[in-house]
């Protein structure tokens, strides 16, 4: 029997992220791991704080009885308590518990949020470049992606946010700080957003939802990440500690809601119901209550910001122009002209790997003639990166 068509169509144009990255593996087995440059996948290489370690370790031993039975689908009650301070502090909302449920990483929350929000037809807008996941995230429930682009400096085009919107419009996305350019919204277009918003249901009759994906909250560098539940009553925030504790791998996240947000009940109930039917059935046991100790923990945010500076000194050597980042840890750089005149995105990564440099096209984050390099990676690799950059942008 053929696969359906939906995921048959979805293959052809997969993540290109994940493409580089099993690419990265095969040259890695082939020239060795350090003389691969591997700036393709946003997986973080900076240890766990050892605070987490500390309570991972206590937690196994105790291994209270039922402590890995099934919970409430939303999360163990007293992890969503203690999950609502951290809200509380980071959003400047006064929530309890009965304002979160936990998730499944960030993603199995956006799912989940778009499993309940979105009818078959519904539109949710997104400011381009963007995380390339959203699209299908949206499609696996019915509801079309609409794309607008950004401002030169990748702040919001709020004209181009209102002129989208229509009856259809769920929701509008937002990641901030931004996978691929590290750009964090001011609270100024944050308010801007609300205002539109605002108008656009007193026109229709229903108000969008700002949908805010902040895996990235905890990892800025020169200015705090305002917040977006205290800007605008329909507003949901999706969260995970894949960055700020590198536990990608775990799978470990929440979801928070405004406090007058409308249908409270109702949406929190929808929350935990999609998480269930989604096939999730609740956010991992043991890490709900590792997290649930360290609300107060995260990484060494400077290593990245060393990172980042050391990466700035390679482009800069190469001619490679960039978008300073402000946050998460990636680095969005226009494609050189080449000596044919090319800026083709996707050519300009193959010529890469002829160098050994691993990054994505812009392309798939819907920037064309842009290309986005991750740099959590050991230093070391930046570094010893700088003279294959500069012989691969002289043979482009």
């Amino acid at each position: 029997m053929p696969i359906a068509e939906g995921i048959k169509n979805a293959l052809v144009s997969a993540s290109m992220i994940r493409k580089m990255f099993e690419e990265g593996i095969q040259l890695k087995k082939q020239h060795g791991a350090d003389k691969v440059f591997d700036f393709s996948l946003g997986n973080p290489d900076v240890d766990p704080p050892q605070a987490f370690h500390d309570v991972l370790v206590k937690l196994a031993n105790e291994d209270e009885k039922g402590s890995h039975g099934y919970m409430p689908n939303g999360g163990y009650p007293f992890v969503r308590e203690a999950l609502a301070k951290k809200v509380c502090r980071e959003q400047n909302v006064k929530v309890d518990g009965s304002f979160v449920v936990m998730a499944a990483g960030a993603a199995g929350g956006l799912n989940a949020v778009f499993k309940t929000i979105c009818n078959p037809g519904d539109e949710v807008i997104v400011s381009r470049p963007y995380f390339m996941e959203y699209r299908a995230y949206t499609a696996n429930h019915g509801a079309k992606l609409i794309e607008v682009d950004t401002k030169e400096d990748f702040s919001l085009n709020l004209d181009l946010i209102k002129n989208a919107l229509n009856e259809k419009t769920a929701a509008v996305i937002i990641n901030s700080p931004n996978n691929p350019t590290g750009k964090i919204y001011s609270k100024s277009e944050l308010d801007d957003l609300a205002s539109i918003l605002n108008e656009q249901g007193k026109k229709t009759g229903r108000l969008p939802y700002i949908v805010s994906d902040e895996p990235y909250r905890e990892i800025a560098y020169d200015c705090e990440v305002p917040p977006v539940l205290s800007c605008y009553k329909e507003s949901i925030v999706v969260s995970s500690y894949s960055k700020s504790l590198s536990l990608p791998g775990e799978r470990i996240g929440f979801i928070a809601v405004n406090p007058d947000i409308s249908d409270k009940d109702d949406l929190i109930n929808a929350l935990a119901y999609s998480t269930r039917i989604l096939g999730f059935v609740n956010a991992p046991a043991f890490m709900q209550r590792i997290v649930s100790q360290l609300t107060d923990e995260s990484i060494d945010v400077s290593i990245y910001a060393r990172r980042r500076d050391e990466f700035i000194k390679v482009l800069n050597a190469a001619g490679i122009e960039y978008n300073n980042p402000q946050g998460a840890f990636y680095l969005f750089c226009k494609v050189p002209q080449g000596k044919n005149g090319s800026t083709d995105d996707k050519e300009f990564i193959e010529h890469l790997k002829k160098y050994l440099i691993l990054g994505v096209p812009g392309s798939g984050f819907g920037k064309p003639k842009w290309v986005r390099f991750a740099y959590c990676v050991d230093e070391k690799i930046i570094k010893a990166s700088l003279n294959a950059f500069i012989e691969a942008v002289k043979t482009w």
